[in-house]
């Protein structure tokens, strides 16, 4: 599956996307890109076991808040995007 990152994520992941394999679910590819890119992008998108509140996680552009969270089920040809939260006025 292809994940996309933005803002302030793409600048802790250091690029724009990647591709992964094997992730059953958002909660284990969250893991694994954590594995990857360490406590900074950890502390962004896990608080506890749940997902923060800073960040939105879309799966085909669905937000993963209404399809099951960590739960939310992934298949090889989905495309996941991370967005921090932003705020403005």
């Amino acid at each position: 599956m292809k994940v996309k990152f933005f803002g302030n994520i793409r600048d802790i992941t250091r690029i724009k996307e990647i591709q992964i394999k094997g992730a059953a679910n958002v909660g284990q590819l969250l893991r694994e890109l954590c594995d990857e890119y360490g406590k900074a992008f950890r502390d962004k998108v896990f608080r506890g076991n749940e997902i923060t509140g800073e960040v939105i996680i879309l799966v085909n552009g669905r937000n993963v808040y209404f399809t099951g969270g960590i739960d939310t089920a992934l298949n090889k040809d989905d495309e996941v995007s991370i967005f921090p939260i932003v705020a403005g006025g």
